[in-house]
């Protein structure tokens, strides 16, 4: 079985910083890292608007699953970082839209602060390929 690792990076001023990458292949297994609503060319999206953000951090996740060779419906669990909890039911309304087929575990946790103060919502996604 292939266990090579494939880094695959989005260029955003931070993985270089902090030394990570936007997504990790190994094997069947895809992890895309926190992410947030900034496009590329460093604009925060959505701003004040945590369903708007959701929206396209989603969109931004299924581009880098493709990257690694892997779908939406590959996705287990999803983690979704928010700076205030009360606006859970437009987070979840965005993320049900995307996942309430697929249906993978996730937890949607109230952290003090994002890594800038304009980005409401950071979501991580865990994928298996299934080999079947």
């Amino acid at each position: 079985m292939n266990k090579r690792r494939i880094n695959i990076s989005s260029g955003t001023k931070w993985e270089k910083i902090v030394g990570y990458s936007r997504a990790v292949r190994v094997g069947n297994m895809v992890e895309i890292t926190g992410t947030v609503a900034v496009d590329e060319a460093g604009n925060a999206i959505g701003e004040n608007n945590p369903y708007e953000q959701t929206r396209f951090i989603l969109q931004k996740i299924e581009f880098y699953l493709e990257k690694a060779g892997a779908k939406l419906t590959d996705v287990v669990r999803t983690r979704i970082f928010v700076t205030d909890i009360s606006k859970w039911e437009e987070i979840g309304k965005a993320h049900g839209e995307v996942f309430n087929q697929i249906r993978p575990v996730t937890s949607m946790l109230e952290v003090k602060a994002l890594i800038e103060s304009c980005y409401l919502v950071e979501i991580e996604a865990t994928a298996i390929l299934n080999k079947d």
